[in-house]
């Protein structure tokens, strides 16, 4: 009864809301072209294809011996980084509007090797993790489908392409004389991703809020395959990211 009591008082107070007068969200639905800024919380991890042979151990001309033992695994895990942007908006109809987003992006990406522990090869190194240090400017261009308002309220959701240019790519990356051993994982400088997601606008009194759930994936493998034993098992890698994003406007 509790339970029935406390739903049906929500359900009141809901309806309530939504029969108040509007919020004017600063009269931006009203407007051709509009700005505004997001911050975003992203979740990335590779999408790996392995080679046949990826469990092979690998071996090094120069010093003529195998330096790594067998990969028992080979993973991706996620890692966590955070993103500022811009937002500039144009309304092509009352539900549709095309949208640009340039964000800066800071999110490291992580792989873990794992190999048999037999301490021939490699002694006492059973797992590997490498970091792959990522600065990112991205330019994701997409197209927004919006529901009518309800109160305060509007669902959408949006699809495109976001262009991705590495800013760490080429900064503090040169290790020409390391051994393969300690050579660094590196991707490429630009590739391109196609993304879609599902938000919602909540309009206040001076402004709106939208939150927004985005998943982006690469068109292409984006590594730099440059010969050592943290690329030579990977035939293709490509970039997953799940965004969550606060716009303003």
């Amino acid at each position: 009864m509790i339970k029935r009591i406390t739903l049906f008082i929500s359900f009141f107070l809901f309806s309530i809301s939504i029969a108040t007068a509007q919020n004017w969200g600063g009269g931006i639905d009203d407007e051709q072209f509009n700005f505004g800024f997001s911050f975003q919380y992203v979740v990335s991890e590779y999408k790996l294809t392995k080679t046949k042979n990826w469990r092979a151990p690998y071996f090094d001309v120069e010093q003529n011996a195998y330096v790594t033992d067998s990969l028992k695994s080979l993973s991706s895990p996620t890692s966590a980084g955070f993103g500022i942007g811009f937002l500039i908006k144009s309304k092509l109809t009352s539900h549709i509007d095309a949208r640009l987003t340039p964000t800066l992006v800071f999110n490291d990406r992580l792989l873990n090797y794992q190999y048999v522990d037999n301490t021939v090869n490699n002694p006492g190194v059973a797992l590997t993790q490498r970091k792959v240090q990522a600065t990112m400017i991205e330019l994701p261009v997409g197209l927004r489908l919006r529901s009518d308002r309800l109160g305060n309220f509007r669902a959408y959701m949006v699809g495109g392409l976001k262009y991705s240019m590495d800013l760490a790519s080429g900064k503090k990356t040169n290790d020409d004389a390391a051994a393969p051993i300690n050579k660094l994982v590196k991707n490429k400088r630009n590739f391109l991703s196609y993304e879609a997601g599902i938000g919602f606008e909540m309009y206040f009194e001076h402004f709106k809020m939208s939150p927004e759930l985005k998943v982006s994936h690469s068109f292409k493998d984006i590594f730099l395959h440059t010969g050592n034993p943290y690329t030579d098992p990977i035939e293709k890698a490509k970039l997953r990211h799940f965004t969550f994003s606060l716009f303003f406007e």
